[in-house]
Order: structure tokens, then sequence, then C-alpha cells
């Protein structure tokens, strides 16, 4: 496959900013990816010439809008295979995502007694919510746990499950480790025990080919701005029949079909049941852009890329001195580390120096950090704009650390 990283590096002008005199070296990409001129141009195209308030006006602007934000939908529907695009839900992002789920579906299914199983490897955005609606109402949170080689336990999951289990909530891809679970097939064990889905794909989709209706699972999440597109905006795909039983999680304008100070409220039909309130309709514009960016480029070209990219990484890396790599060598776009008796915050700290930018931390994942025994990790995150010659200036940067901080 032909692929020049020049060519794809010029599409992003954040990437000729230097930092501290040094070129940038911007490995954060699992935190946000940096927006190319396609969707930069698009977001400034909507507010010079196209900008207004969407599902509310009868005049050409509002017209307009609407017209691309429908559009879009379709879009997002189109690239993960979602059956309908009454099954797409914009959101904030893939938190909100999760919180809506949790609080709608959650708040209206669970009861007593029951349970619901995650995983040790999860977001925050991925625990807290759960954690939230089971206090409430008293519910058990159960966990797969979590092997030293970065993989979950995926044979305790079975005896996790009973009979009052109703929800299985997964991470696609770890943020910290890179691990990419077998989705899938949980997906087809949870449904076994007739057990609903959820798949956090905030790591996922802008490495891989994400097909809902493949995976099978109830509901799918994720957000823009770790694929590209601007910050503000994210999707939470639902299955279209589980959605029309589900209640509203916000009230408020265009969630309604009439409003009555004596009679009550009725509610509009799905997916604009769940979007309460002016949308962030810039930022759908801007998705959309970054959506057709991916595909043009084509996603086996972006998978090729990044394995290669990815393999090249690992290998250098493992050569610097007392480094410990956690997890998987079969990483998706994602590196976690140690570098000896340095803390992760001086690592980053004296990497940021050389214009070198990764992201240290518990990286919203503290029963993760747990299992490890550490507080902090250094994460070096990778995308298909990043090159060989920045993962030599990272390793080059780790080897001076560790001759210089001993």
């Amino acid at each position: 496959m032909s692929f020049n990283v020049t060519s794809i590096r010029s599409e992003f002008p954040l990437l000729l900013r230097k930092v501290n005199g040094y070129p940038l070296t911007y490995l954060d990409n699992s935190a946000s990816t940096q927006k190319p001129w396609v969707v930069i141009n698009a977001v400034n195209h909507f507010y010079k010439h196209g900008y207004s308030s969407v599902h509310r006006g009868i005049h050409t602007l509002s017209s307009d809008a609407t017209f691309e934000m429908e559009r879009i939908r379709a879009q997002v529907a189109s690239f993960i295979n979602a059956s309908s695009m009454e099954e797409i839900v914009f959101v904030k992002g893939a938190t909100e995502a999760i919180n809506l789920v949790a609080n709608s579906w959650g708040g209206s299914n669970l009861q007593s007694g029951d349970n619901i199983i995650i995983t040790e490897m999860e977001h925050h955005a991925n625990i807290v919510p759960w954690q939230m609606v089971a206090n409430r109402l008293g519910v058990e949170v159960r966990f797969i746990p979590l092997c030293l080689s970065g993989n979950l336990d995926l044979p305790r999951l079975m005896s996790l499950i009973d009979d009052r289990t109703r929800l299985l909530a997964v991470t696609h891809v770890s943020n910290v480790l890179g691990t990419m679970n077998p989705v899938k097939d949980i997906v087809a064990q949870a449904k076994s025990a007739g057990i609903v889905t959820l798949i956090d794909g905030a790591q996922a989709v802008m490495h891989y080919s994400v097909d809902v209706q493949d995976l099978n699972c109830d509901f799918y999440v994720f957000s823009g701005h770790k694929m590209y597109a601007p910050t503000g905006i994210g999707v939470l795909y639902g299955r279209k029949d589980i959605l029309n039983m589900m209640p509203p999680w916000q009230g408020g304008g265009s969630m309604i079909s009439t409003v009555s100070l004596k009679d009550g409220t009725s509610y509009s039909d799905i997916p604009w049941v769940f979007e309460a309130g002016s949308p962030n309709i810039t930022s759908i514009i801007g998705l959309g852009a970054a959506l057709t960016w991916i595909k043009d480029l084509g996603m086996d070209l972006i998978m090729h890329r990044e394995t290669e990219l990815m393999r090249y990484a690992l290998d250098q890396l493992s050569l610097v001195p007392d480094i410990m790599i956690y997890g998987s060598l079969q990483s998706c776009g994602i590196v976690s580390f140690n570098l000896g008796k340095h803390h992760a915050f001086d690592v980053g700290s004296f990497l940021d120096q050389y214009g070198i930018a990764i992201r240290t931390g518990h990286h919203c994942a503290m029963p993760l950090m747990q299992y490890y025994h550490v507080s902090s990790m250094c994460r070096a995150s990778f995308c298909l704009y990043n090159s060989e010659e920045e993962v030599d200036r990272l390793v080059t940067g780790l080897k001076r650390i560790h001759n210089l901080l001993v």
C-alpha cells in the first residue's frame, strides 16, 4: 500500500509548530487528535456562510443547517454500519453517551438486586456512571479482571453472569494498554445469557473499521475529537428497538412533540428525543468532514500504516534501558510505560523540553493503575500522521533521561 507520511502531515497545520525551539512531536493522540485542514475549513465555512440554529426555522439558513446535520447523521450511520440513521444520537462525547444510557436505560430497567458487569481496564467514563446508578438503585457492579499480559481474563466472564445480570459494558480498545478486546465474542457470550451490551469505542473508531451490526452490540459510543473532528461532539449508537423503549434523559427544546401546562408533555421520536436543547451543529459539521477525510483515505490504508508504525515503535522502545512497558506488545496505537525509578510526571516534563508531547498520570483508569501497583504511567499514543522519525525522537529523549537523571 502506498503511503506518504509527509503528505499526510502537511494537512495538519498544528504539526508545523515548534515547542521550546524543537519540532513538535505530538504523541498524545489517545487524548485528542489534531485537526486536518478539511475539518478546519468546513467549520470556518459554516460559520462564515451557513451558520444557523437547526430544527426551529423555516428560513433558508436554518433549513440548510438542518439538512446538513441530518445528512451527517446518515453519514455516521453508514460509517459504523448502523441499520438506520434513527439509531444515531448526537451527544457531547462518549462520556455523555454512557451517562445517557446509564440514566435512561439503566434508570428504567435496573432494580435492586440486579448486577452489571464492567472490566478492570475501563476508563472512568465507563465506571463512574454505572457506580452512580448502582448506588441509587441498589445494583451490584461486577468486573472482569485483568491479566498481566494486558488482556482481560475472559474465562471469568461466564462465572460472573447469573440470572440477575442485566448489562455488560466493555471498552473496545483500552485507553491505557491499547489492548483490543474481542468484543464480538464478548457480546455473543452476553447475548447468550440475554444481557444488554454497551461498547466504548472511543479508542477504536479512528484505528479500525467498526460494524455495529456485525458486533451485534446494543449500544456503541465514541467521541469525535479523538478521530480528527472538533471537540464537543460524540455519538451514541443504540439499536432502534431499545432506543424506542428508553425514556428521555434530559428535557427541553427539540425533544418534545407538544407541551402543555395542563396536560403535560409528549415527546419526539428517536433519536431527537435524546437531543434536548441546541445541538453543537458546528462540531457536527466538522465530524462529517472528518469522516469523509477518513473514508477517502481508506480504513485499510490507515490500519496497515498504523500497524507498521506501532511495530517500529515497540521495537525501538524495547531498546531503552530500564523501561517497563505495560500490557501486550500487540497494542493498538498506544504504549504505556515507566522509566526506571523516575516518576511519570518528571519523564513527561523532561520530554516536553524537547517538544515531545506525551500523556502522564492515571489516564482516568485508576483501577488499572492499582492492578499494576503504580500511581501513574507515561503514555505515548500514535496515529496516522506520526512518523518513524518521531518515534526516534521519543526514544532518544528517553535514553537521555536515563543517562542524565540517574
